[in-house]
C-alpha cells in the first residue's frame, strides 16, 4: 500500500508515520510543501492520503479541499479545530474521514481503516447511482422510440415494443441501442 502524508510540519507528520509503523508492505511518502501538491500526489499515486492541517486558514483549507475533489482515493484529514462549514465542505470534497483534534499515533490505523471503508462504501453508492441513471435513460429512450413507432406506424404500444424487441434480437443488439437508432433516424427525418 502506498500512503501519502501531507503535512507542512515534520513533527506532526512523524506522529502519523509512527501510527503507520506496524503496517507491513507499506510505502510512506511525506509531502511537506503545498506548492505543486496535486502534481506531487499524482506522481506518488497513493492508495490513501492522510492530510494533517493543524489550524488551517480558510484559504489553505479550500486549497486542500480542491486537491481532495480531484483525487479518487480515500482521504483522511486531521485538523485541530473545525466548524460546521468546514465539515460540510470536506464531505462535499470527498474526504472520507475528517478528524478534529484526534492526531495520536494509536488512532492512525483505525482511522486509516475507517477512511478506506467509507471511501469504498461511497464508491459503491456512486456506482449504483450511475447504473440506475443509465437504466432510467435507457428506459426513457425505449419509451420515446415506442411513441415514435406508435405515431408513425399507428401501432399499439405492445406491438411497438415487440417491433423494437424483434429488431434487437435479429441484430444481436440491446433494445436500448435499437431505441436510440429509431430516435436518431426520426430526428434525421426532421420529425421531432
Amino acid at each position: 500500500m502506498r500512503i501519502a502524508i501531507v503535512d507542512e510540519s515534520p513533527a506532526r507528520a512523524s506522529v502519523i508515520q509512527e501510527g503507520l509503523a506496524e503496517l507491513d508492505d507499506c510505502e510512506i511518502f511525506v509531502v511537506s510543501d503545498r506548492n505543486g501538491l496535486l502534481a506531487r500526489i499524482t506522481e506518488i499515486a497513493p492508495d490513501i492520503v492522510l492530510m494533517d492541517l493543524g489550524n488551517p486558514s480558510r484559504d489553505v483549507l479550500e486549497e486542500y479541499f480542491a486537491v481532495s475533489r480531484v483525487l479518487d482515493r480515500p482521504i483522511a484529514m486531521f485538523v485541530d479545530e473545525s466548524d460546521e462549514e468546514s465539515i460540510a465542505a470536506s464531505v462535499e470534497a470527498g474526504v472520507s474521514a475528517y478528524v478534529v483534534d484526534g492526531l495520536a499515533a494509536n488512532r492512525i490505523r483505525p482511522l486509516l481503516d475507517l477512511a478506506v471503508r467509507r471511501f469504498r462504501a461511497f464508491a459503491r453508492l456512486q456506482s449504483d447511482l450511475a447504473e440506475a441513471r443509465g437504466q432510467l435513460a435507457e428506459r426513457e429512450a425505449v419509451d420515446k422510440a415506442k411513441r415514435i413507432l406508435m405515431d408513425s406506424r399507428g401501432l399499439p404500444e405492445p406491438e411497438a415494443y415487440g417491433e423494437l424487441r424483434r429488431t434487437a434480437m435479429n441484430q444481436g443488439r440491446r433494445i436500448a441501442d435499437i431505441a436510440e437508432a429509431v430516435i436518431t433516424a426520426h430526428e434525421l427525418m426532421g420529425k421531432t
